[in-house]
């Protein structure tokens, strides 16, 4: 039984890393020093689905499920549990590599968004200056004057 209860942890640690492998970019603009994590995740997952290598997530869950008394799966952790779902006919080699596109797409899409977000202003200009000035050096900056 412990073996189940420990492959059920390992599906929901697998959800979780997937969903930060797709999603963690946008993470990274509330904690920007995310983005040295979530980027190799995000390479690794990507990886996983374009090159076609086994992810050790899976690996181990097969290998609890089978010291629980279940038979493990075939393929990979996404071809069982959620291609299944939305692919009928399953995962073909087509679909694998447009996941991994897809991946490398919505994290380039929350990069950008953080580079937008968090482009350093032009030295000397009021939004670079106000992030260090005090009420009083911003109020000379507007007013044109020399303090």
């Amino acid at each position: 039984m412990w073996y189940l209860v420990a492959a059920d942890l390992v599906l929901l640690v697998h959800l979780l890393f997937i969903g930060f492998v797709v999603g963690g970019s946008f993470l990274a603009w509330r904690w920007p020093r995310l983005i040295w994590v979530q980027l190799p995740a995000m390479v690794y997952g990507a990886m996983v689905e374009l090159i076609g290598f086994a992810c050790p997530l899976t690996a181990l869950q097969n290998y609890l499920l089978r010291r629980g008394g279940r038979a493990g799966y075939r393929g990979g952790f996404i071809s069982h549990y959620l291609i299944q779902a939305i692919y009928p006919p399953g995962l073909t080699r087509g679909i694998q590599i447009g996941l991994g596109l897809f991946v490398v797409l919505i994290a380039a899409t929350g990069y950008g968004g953080y580079l937008r977000r968090h482009r350093p202003a032009a030295p000397g200009t009021l939004a670079n200056d106000q992030q260090r000035a005090t009420p009083a050096a911003v109020a000379l900056h507007r007013s044109g004057r020399r303090g």
